[in-house]
């Protein structure tokens, strides 16, 4: 059992963001669904709380209202492990609204942060060959979406 799982705060939005999320994920699902009683803050029969499973990893997300919203200090970093996937799992979180912004790191249209990223990137980066990872830093810092060819050609200095 996971003994810290992330809590997700939305609106009224938790049930159709944690079907989303679990959409774009492998092995994925929806874990279980609580909702409001009477005297609640909420209509009784509203999702209170999901509990949901990304790739092995615990999630919970809880309907609390509009007093809190998402920022980029919290994001989930995401291995990507080829550009298919990069393409996919960015072209997919970013539909229906999300932003994208730079370096691997998105918005998605519920206001959660992602950076997706190829485990290539951080191989690059920590080259002894500081000239070589300059290049690459360089690279990186003037996409949105992650390329590994360019970026592999700013290693290689082509």
């Amino acid at each position: 059992m996971q003994r810290i799982t992330p809590c997700l705060w939305f609106d009224d939005q938790a049930e159709e963001a944690a079907r989303f999320y679990v959409s774009v994920f492998p092995n994925s699902e929806i874990v279980h669904v609580s909702r409001y009683g009477e005297g609640a803050p909420m209509p009784a029969g509203t999702v209170l709380v999901v509990l949901f499973r990304l790739d092995g990893v615990d999630f919970q997300a809880l309907n609390g209202g509009p007093a809190f919203s998402f920022s980029e200090a919290v994001s989930f970093y995401v291995n990507a492990d080829d550009q298919a996937e990069v393409d996919r799992l960015w072209d997919t979180l970013i539909a229906d609204g999300g932003q994208p912004s730079q370096c691997g790191w998105l918005k998605d249209k519920y206001g959660l942060s992602w950076q997706i990223v190829p485990p290539v990137l951080n191989e690059m980066l920590e080259d002894p060959d500081v000239e070589k990872a300059r290049r690459v830093m360089q690279s990186m810092l003037g996409m949105s979406k992650l390329d590994i060819a360019e970026l592999k050609a700013a290693y290689r200095g082509d």
